[in-house]
């Protein structure tokens, strides 16, 4: 029996992480450092995992309600109030397995076969194969780093057919840092509601903002009806294996998200429900110095690799930055393998986020101080022998 046959044309034709690619080289070199992985190098605060244990303690080993258990579901509802005013009702949030099931229960709860999905790209890797998984066709809108990796309202009417249903925002971004202001989205808000588009607003770095507040496109007037707002805990509060996320939605919207997750999840881990609940709870002060931490080490990367001549946009949120590497005269594919070859530093090719990305690498700098000085000190020597390696007509 030829098992290829089996499979879905769909997964078939499903192209690979580029980022996986990457990190199984990593685990092929013992003494490289990772600034590929977009997870925090903070261990989850211990009142945190101490509830937990608590839980587990008291017996509590079983299922909740699908929903989650109402008592985080009212969390959840009161910290988008106070941190980002906005109003859900109990009725409109889901707890799901991380962002990540947020995203694809979102994804096939509105999309039928041949409904377009705008995306803006240079993007996280995950849309596009969400996208194709629940029968709809991805179209990119691109980006640049002139306009700061920000979505501009003119792209993005040029995009617009139609057949468009759907656009994927995720701001601040990964895998560049971008943001959105208030005036910035504004423009975006009148293209969805002229064009009624359903707006999925993935805002899992929402805390992670370093000037200013994070503004969700939800909190504009009338736009409530067309958002799908997508958020966790992995990213804020240092919990990332705890896979544990949410939805807010519309009433009608959530209770299709929740008719796919009763029927291929059916809840939450009730442990790691009780982790976020008193991450929500208790932890803001964690969550507030965590992300200071971050900002520190978001100066020290940008002035870094602005010092080694390589354009650098100031990210203005998430753990990314995303500089240009085209002065080395190498293509983002063979700069990061031979950096990680020739000074066991891993980085991550622009091009693996769309061809927006082609010229540039994204790091993360959720890594320590100590870590961060050595990965830099053998990406200029790298960056340093490369340049002198270029003819000299074509040094910068």
């Amino acid at each position: 029996m030829n098992l290829e046959e089996k499979l879905s044309p769909v997964v078939r034709n499903l192209a690979p992480s580029g980022i996986r690619r990457f990190f199984d080289l990593v685990n092929q070199k013992p003494d490289a450092i990772s600034l590929g992985v977009g997870e925090p190098d903070f261990v989850t605060p211990w009142h945190v995992r101490e509830a937990c244990v608590a839980s587990l303690e008291k017996g509590m080993t079983t299922y909740t309600s699908n929903q989650g258990m109402p008592e985080l579901v009212r969390a959840i509802c009161k910290y988008l109030h106070q941190r980002f005013s906005l109003s859900y009702h109990d009725r409109e949030v889901l707890v799901t397995f991380g962002a990540s099931e947020a995203i694809d229960l979102a994804l096939r709860t509105v999309i039928s076969a041949g409904d377009e999905v705008l995306i803006p790209e240079p993007c996280y890797v995950s849309y596009t194969p969400c996208v194709q998984l629940a029968g709809g066709k991805p179209v990119p809108v691109s980006t640049s780093a002139q306009h700061g990796f920000k979505l501009r309202a003119e792209s993005l009417a040029k995009a617009i057919t139609p057949r468009s249903k759907v656009l994927i925002l995720c701001y601040p971004n990964n895998p560049t840092g971008a943001i959105m202001s208030k005036e910035d989205l504004a423009p975006i808000v009148e293209l969805a509601k002229k064009h009624e588009l359903i707006v999925i607003s993935d805002e899992i770095y929402a805390e992670l903002t370093y000037h200013g507040e994070h503004t969700s496109i939800a909190s504009f007037p009338g736009m409530k009806e067309h958002v799908i707002l997508i958020s966790g805990f992995s990213k804020a509060f240092a919990m990332t294996g705890w896979r544990i996320g949410y939805v807010a939605a519309p009433d009608t919207l959530l209770s299709g998200m929740l008719k796919i997750h009763q029927y291929t999840a059916l809840c939450a881990p009730i442990t790691s429900q009780v982790a976020a609940l008193e991450a929500l709870t208790n932890g803001m002060e964690e969550c507030l110095a965590m992300a200071s931490q971050y900002d520190r080490r978001r100066r020290l990367v940008v002035k870094a690799f602005q010092d080694m001549g390589l354009t650098c946009p100031d990210p203005q949120g998430a753990f990314y930055v995303f500089p240009s590497i085209e002065a080395t005269g190498l293509d983002a594919q063979m700069f990061a393998e031979e950096l990680l070859y020739e000074e066991s530093v891993a980085v991550v090719p622009g091009n693996v986020f769309g061809p927006s990305g082609r010229g540039h690498i994204r790091c993360s700098y959720a890594t320590s101080i100590e870590r961060l000085g050595e990965a830099l000190t053998r990406i200029e020597r790298f960056v340093r022998k490369k340049r002198e390696q270029l003819p000299k007509h074509s040094h910068a």
